[in-house]
């Protein structure tokens, strides 16, 4: 079957490759990810957008690079788990997201962060509780509750014993059972609390069946480094696209991403087969009063970076009129000729005026839809590559409906 994809709702033709590729494992292979756009769409102002976002419900869509899962899709399925991967590349997202950590014997897992077990699987209520430098700890009048499991503390045997789930957790827990709190999805009626963990090898050939691109990120590490004899950092950067080497992957299809500049510069210079797709995630825009030049930007480029992804307030922002527009890094970023890649769409309340991803924005959040005009910024004015999303399947259906989008 072409890459088209002949159906009206975003999901039913996919779906039946998507089955016949993974067996058993596709009950996830009829989500409706169309519903989720056009509702969005109706917060819009009437306009050429939502008239444009209306009127292609019946498609055809296509996967597309466009749409990247941001750890799978999260808002409604537990966060790097394999149904999260499947829920992904149903919704056409073209490039799946693993975040790389390591275990104790020295396997690479995908999880969010190295310490995150407490909150992103069921660890807290298994045996291996008792492997967590800090076990649980119920909230007080002066203190939040508190846990925190590692990979590193536990092998790779160990993990596949665990659940995957929506890394929530409720801060005035009293118990375990209260601390781990459910996911609560505006697109899963009933989001699943318990996924199947996988490790890094095991999402590279996951996604590698459902036909898709892969961004793996090498996590920062939470223990001192080397971590054993001979594991230090440059082998572990090593060993993350060494695993695709191996499993026989076209660098080509690979994104390999970092926030540690290091990082990227060792990749370039040791692993050049992957440094023209290599991304440096740009961890500075929650610096205060931070700024960027043209020449810093054209600095960035000269080492070799193809690619750079900072997070959505880093490219937009409102002029005097209370519109939006593209910020002096996004000019910057593109005069310099580099390739931008954003993250994170659908993640928190977007009107909520805490959430740090809309902050510079806020005057204008005051509706879920407005999400979608921000993504017509970043693709129209800005020309980002891709945009992270953790619900793909917005922004692959906004994709589809603009013509001078790649396919």
């Amino acid at each position: 079957m072409s890459a088209k994809l002949c159906f009206r709702r975003l999901s039913l033709c996919l779906a039946a490759n998507l089955f016949m590729a993974i067996g058993a494992g596709a009950t996830e292979a009829n989500i409706d990810t169309t519903t989720r756009a056009l509702d969005l769409s109706k917060d819009l102002l009437p306009g050429p957008l939502q008239s444009q976002l209306q009127s292609c419900a019946s498609g055809p869509f296509y996967s597309t690079d466009f749409s990247i899962a941001h750890r799978g899709a999260p808002l409604g399925y537990p966060e790097h788990s394999r149904e999260g991967y499947i829920a992904a590349a149903t919704q056409g997202a073209g490039v799946i997201e693993c975040d790389v950590t390591f275990t104790k014997d020295l396997e690479l897992v995908c999880r969010h962060s190295q310490c995150d077990l407490a909150t992103s699987t069921n660890i807290l209520q298994t045996e291996l509780a008792a492997s967590c430098r800090v076990p649980f700890t119920a909230a007080t009048n002066n203190s939040t509750a508190n846990a925190q499991c590692c990979t590193s503390d536990i092998t790779l045997k160990e993990f596949k014993t665990l659940c995957a789930r929506p890394d929530r957790r409720n801060p005035q827990a009293n118990t375990v059972a209260e601390y781990l709190a459910p996911l609560q999805s505006p697109v899963v009626d009933s989001p699943m609390s318990c996924g199947t963990v996988v490790s890094h090898k095991e999402s590279i050939a996951l996604i590698d069946e459902l036909g898709r691109k892969f961004t793996p990120e090498l996590k920062r590490p939470e223990v001192p480094m080397p971590f054993a004899p001979g594991f230090d950092q440059h082998a572990y950067a090593d060993k993350m696209l060494l695993e695709y080497s191996e499993l026989g992957i076209d660098p080509a299809r690979v994104l390999p991403q970092s926030f540690s500049i290091k990082d990227v510069q060792y990749w370039i210079k040791a692993h050049p087969q992957f440094a023209k797709q290599t991304v440096w995630l740009d961890p500075r825009g929650r610096q205060k009063n931070f700024t960027t030049s043209l020449e810093e930007m054209q600095a960035i480029k000269g080492q070799g970076i193809n690619i750079i992804s900072p997070p959505i307030p880093m490219l937009i922002q409102l002029n005097d009129s209370g519109d939006l527009e593209p910020s002096n890094y996004a000019k910057y970023a593109k005069q310099a000729g580099l390739e931008i890649i954003t993250w994170t769409m659908e993640s928190g309340n977007p009107i909520d005026p805490k959430n740090w991803l809309y902050a510079n924005i806020a005057p204008i959040m005051d509706k879920p839809g407005k999400m979608l005009e921000v993504i017509d910024v970043l693709a129209q004015q800005i020309g980002v590559r891709g945009i992270f999303s953790d619900w793909p399947g917005t922004i692959t259906y906004y994709a589809n409906c603009q013509n001078n989008l790649p396919k």
